[in-house]
């Protein structure tokens, strides 16, 4: 007499262990819920892969395939990277710190003195913020370098290097902006110089000055333009060109290989 075995019956703990996670596997990424949100399906394959990458808010700034040489350290040096992580830090740093600080000519440097000795922590809070904002400068300068030395300003990305210094250029003008708000001597007089600098533009420096420092001395009127424009319009505008920044180089065929 011949016995036929159950072709939908685990035979061993191996086989039971499998449909147990296979049925888990149904109940978790092909319901409703799951499917209402990840319109791709569990990134499981090479195809929803893909496809996960290509349909986030914030994946899909990034291409979903690039080539080996692009996640090799000595291609990069993931300057571009730790540039955008230091712009994060400077975000996150500055909120805190905007706690703390008002932008008067007759509380700044005793907000900055109190930052530093009175609030906990507000001492490694402010230097961070300040050490961070040195090293993005230095950060973005070197990561131009580097892009120029690769040839990674050809066509057809003529324009990303356009935009690219258009982000360093803002990174200067947050550095120089943020250099007056602690109202002590070094930042006064360092600001002066800038003041006398965009007085002597050709032309229009009187109204460069009227503009941009609110008059012909520094004082209130400059500290709160230069305080609005560091954590306000400034940070906007970088944000938003970094977002042009990162689809570009996806657009332009994701990042050039090495010369």
């Amino acid at each position: 007499m011949a016995f036929t075995e159950d072709p939908g019956k685990p035979r061993n703990w191996a086989e039971r262990i499998q449909l147990i996670q296979g049925r888990v596997y149904e109940r978790l990424f092909h319901n409703f819920v799951w499917r209402s949100v990840f319109r791709s399906g569990y990134p499981s394959n090479p195809r929803n892969q893909m496809l996960v990458v290509a349909t986030n808010v914030f994946l899909h700034l990034h291409p979903t395939r690039i080539h080996r040489t692009h996640v090799k350290i000595t291609h990069t040096y993931c300057l571009g990277g730790l540039t955008f992580f230091m712009f994060i830090v400077l975000t996150v740093t500055g909120v805190l710190l905007m706690f703390y600080y008002v932008p008067s000519t007759d509380r700044a440097y005793q907000d900055v003195a109190a930052l530093e000795t009175n609030v906990r922590f507000g001492l490694l809070m402010r230097n961070l913020h300040r050490w961070t904002a040195h090293a993005m400068v230095i950060l973005v300068f070197l990561h131009m370098m580097r892009v120029f030395y690769t040839g990674a300003y050809k066509p057809p990305r003529e324009f990303n290097w356009v935009v690219g210094v258009t982000l360093l250029l803002l990174t200067l003008l947050m550095s120089f902006t943020g250099y007056l708000l602690p109202w002590d001597q070094l930042a006064i007089w360092a600001i002066t110089v800038g003041h006398g600098i965009g007085g002597s533009a050709p032309y229009f420096g009187d109204e460069t000055q009227l503009i941009l420092f609110g008059g012909y001395e520094i004082g209130q009127n400059a500290l709160i333009r230069f305080y609005t424009l560091h954590v306000l319009a400034l940070p906007l505008i970088a944000a938003i060109m970094m977002a042009v920044h990162f689809w570009r180089i996806r657009r332009d065929g994701g990042m050039a290989r090495p010369l």
